[in-house]
């Protein structure tokens, strides 16, 4: 269900532009997450979806624009400062550290904060969101299904308390069966308050539950609007509901 336009903008990104050396692959983008939002972005491979989370996360500095949070400019921010001050990756292919035990990489999330009431809290909330882990918290996670590493992944970032998710490419590598799990999960994390920024190439499964979307080709927004919208669109029907073929792909691939 749409949110009401006026809620407060989160996050937003302001005409960025990100290079890496001389490819440019974010070009002007404007985007916009507000409160208790789940917002898509959709593209194929290459076009700068992946280049928009590190933007986020500080993992890649625009050359101009600005990348602002809650009101106040974080582009010149470290990547842990910016956790601390309230966003959470969900990185692709999950990225957890597999020689370590599932419950030490969820306690990894939470390594801007101290231990204690709160961190029990959290942790028995993740273990509600996901029976599994709580089952597997001894096992190390390198042993893990695809699935149930995906469902740490999103237990590791709700360690750190985040207003805002970022989630790459959630589905990839995961049996349809999981995939029907884990956006039930980001569903149900909204509900409870924390607002979801979510690349993804499963354009059919992102809109079902997003508020908004954007489609990014060859780092240029060329479509936005709501979810339903969209859904509805000839042309996004045809032309991303399914794979998304994007020209010059090849020559950014290196980018991704």
């Amino acid at each position: 269900m749409p949110l009401d336009a006026t809620s407060g903008l989160l996050l937003e990104f302001k005409s960025i532009n990100t290079y890496y050396g001389d490819l440019h692959v974010l070009k002007d983008v404007n985007y916009e997450i507000r409160h208790g939002e789940i917002v898509s972005l959709l593209g194929g491979n290459a076009c700068g979806k992946s280049t928009t989370m590190k933007t986020i996360m500080g993992v890649v500095r625009p050359r101009t624009g600005t990348v602002i949070f809650d009101g106040q400019p974080i582009e010149k921010l470290s990547t842990s400062e910016r956790v601390r001050r309230g966003i959470a990756p969900v990185l692709e292919a999950r990225r957890l550290f597999p020689r370590m035990t599932v419950f030490e990489n969820l306690e990894m999330g939470a390594f801007m904060r101290k231990k204690g009431a709160e961190f029990a809290q959290d942790l028995e909330r993740v273990y509600e969101l996901f029976p599994r882990v709580k089952e597997r918290r001894s096992q190390v996670a390198g042993t893990l299904s695809g699935g149930e590493q995906q469902m740490v992944a999103i237990g590791r970032a709700l360690m750190a308390r985040p207003r805002l998710i970022c989630m790459d490419e959630p589905s990839m590598g995961l049996s349809p069966l999981y995939v029907e799990q884990v956006f039930d999960i980001i569903q149900t994390i909204n509900k409870q308050g924390t607002s979801i920024f979510m690349v993804e190439q499963n354009a059919s499964m992102a809109l079902s539950i997003a508020h908004r979307a954007y489609v990014l080709q060859t780092g240029v927004v060329v479509l936005s609007g709501t979810a339903a919208e969209l859904r509805e669109d000839k042309n996004i029907r045809e032309a991303y509901l399914g794979e998304l073929q994007v020209p010059g792909a090849k020559a950014e691939a290196e980018a991704k």
